[in-house]
């Protein structure tokens, strides 16, 4: 009670940087260290393995795909049991399924082992957004989600280099062990964090028995499907495709993309809450269309950063803009599938991305996953389109 009591004195405050939202950083830049180093890796570990490309899609997408089946239940117990048991038993998870990967020696325990990651990530990943949501005063919420997603984006410009860098050095089953490891100090800080208390519901028949969603999010939800699936894509096929061009340098690609994604959260939060998803979605959602074309030409190592930065200024605005969003429009006893719906989105559209682009290079080649990617980021815009004239006429109604 004496904890919560403290959360509510910085929400009336208006303080962002409390001692639980810095730990809810810290833990959130170490599990996704501990993921982003194996983001580019695990494609050419399954290559090690003898996969072929339409077997990467797979063994990526089926991760995502897994994440997405569990965050609506990550999203009710989020409700139901409480931050610390979601968020600590993901944790756990990831740890475990993450650390198993260096004894792995067939695609067939790593497929069954990488659905088992995803349900660590998707109750893991539901309950950050839902725990950082509490901690920041809702009337600086775009600029608290902000700053939160620094911690994430930090990790994202140390993780892929790292991981690149110590696979030329060490085996890849230590490198997975030392990811692992990264999770467990995310869950060392977790247990340190004083959680909001679940707020009891008292009217029970207002549940709805097939509960997956909620309602309220789902077009913000919609709009980021479109965009994560360019990420799939990214994430996945890039170093392979970089290979293919004799393009040096890719490690520094995650790098630019990182450090400019780093920029954009110092800013894009703030406009969100003083102007509206308006003058941050479109804007982000161009510089994403242009990278994705500059990419799906690739003649060198120059344009690769060009599009790294562009990429990484256009997902670093939308991105948390439509968190935000999302979280916003939801009722105070609904955050956590808030949450859940939105994730579940990011996971559809990267797991989409991954198989479906896998696919694609089998039967074509790299560079047309890229320009599949710029149109779907033009259906993002065209639906985006739709809903601001859809409100403004229901408005004026």
């Amino acid at each position: 009670m004496r904890s919560h009591t403290k959360t509510q004195a910085a929400q009336v405050s208006g303080k962002i940087w409390t001692r639980d939202f810095v730990l809810i950083c810290l833990a959130n830049f170490f599990i996704f260290l501990g993921f982003q180093m194996t983001l580019p890796t695990l494609p050419l570990f399954v290559k090690e393995l003898g996969g072929s490309d339409q077997l990467i899609g797979v063994i990526v997408g089926i991760f995502t795909f897994s994440a997405l089946l569990f965050r609506p239940y990550a999203g009710h117990a989020l409700e139901s049991k409480g931050r610390r048991f979601v968020y600590m038993f993901g944790l756990a998870v990831f740890v475990f399924s993450v650390g198993s990967f260096g004894f792995v020696t067939s695609i067939a325990f790593l497929v069954i082992m990488r659905i088992v990651q995803g349900i660590g990530w998707g109750f893991s990943t539901t309950a950050t957004g839902t725990i950082a949501t509490d901690l920041i005063p809702p009337k600086r919420r775009g600029e608290g989600m902000g700053y939160f997603g620094l911690s994430g984006n930090i990790a994202l410009a140390i993780g892929p280099a790292l991981g690149l860098t110590l696979v030329g050095v060490i085996s890849f089953s230590q490198l997975f062990l030392i990811c692992a490891s990264l999770g467990l100090v995310a869950f060392l800080l977790s247990s340190k964090i004083r959680y909001k208390q679940v707020e009891k519901m008292t009217d029970k028949t207002t549940t709805v028995k097939f509960d997956i969603f909620e309602k309220s999010a789902i077009e913000p939800s919609i709009l980021l499907f479109f965009v994560t699936v360019t990420f799939g894509g990214i994430a996945t096929f890039l170093p392979l495709y970089a290979e293919e061009q004799n393009i040096l340098g890719i490690e520094s690609y995650f790098l630019v993309f990182a450090v400019f994604l780093m920029v954009s959260r110092t800013f894009a939060g703030k406009i969100y809450d003083k102007k509206g998803h308006l003058y941050v979605f479109l804007p982000g959602t161009i510089l994403i269309f242009i990278a994705m074309l500059l990419l799906s030409w690739l003649p060198n190592t120059m344009v690769m950063l060009i599009a790294a930065g562009m990429y990484g200024l256009g997902f670093g605005s939308v991105q948390p803009a439509l968190q935000a969003w999302a979280v916003d429009k939801a009722p105070g006893n609904r955050k956590g599938m808030a949450n859940a719906t939105f994730f579940s989105f990011f996971d559809l559209g990267v797991g989409i991305g991954a198989i479906g682009f896998g696919q694609l290079a089998y039967i074509f080649n790299y560079a047309i996953i890229y320009i599949t990617s710029a149109g779907s980021v033009m259906l993002s815009i065209i639906f985006y389109i739709y809903l601001v004239l859809k409100a403004s006429k229901e408005n004026k109604t």
